[in-house]
């Protein structure tokens, strides 16, 4: 799963967002742009290659100045499926890029 494959299937329209994804887009103010926007200039920055439900990854992008995470799989027609989107701090980020230990910063 490669970031220049994900931005030419989001590109495309060829994404679903499940319905986690929408609650937690929702209630955290993020938008249908604000999440493309990310998307189309973001990073991978966490690969689950082994994860049991199958590859994902974890995208660092920004929208309107602020970092959003956005982690993504594949459909089983090989769309792209947003599992989950959210605006990362703390406790469990102690930035956009670097998580706290045991989801807790230390002291």
């Amino acid at each position: 799963m490669g970031i220049e494959e994900i931005k030419e299937k989001v590109r495309c329209y060829e994404y679903e967002i499940s319905l986690h994804a929408e609650k937690e887009r929702y209630a955290e103010g993020i938008t249908m742009l604000d999440l493309k926007t990310a998307i189309l200039g973001g990073e991978i920055l966490e690969a689950y290659p082994d994860d049991p439900r199958g590859a994902s990854c974890l995208i660092l992008g920004y929208s309107q100045n602020r970092p959003v995470h956005i982690v993504c799989g594949y459909t089983s027609t090989k769309w792209i499926r947003i599992v989950t989107v959210y605006i990362p701090k703390r406790p469990k980020w102690i930035n956009e890029r670097l998580r706290a230990k045991g989801g807790k910063i230390d002291a």
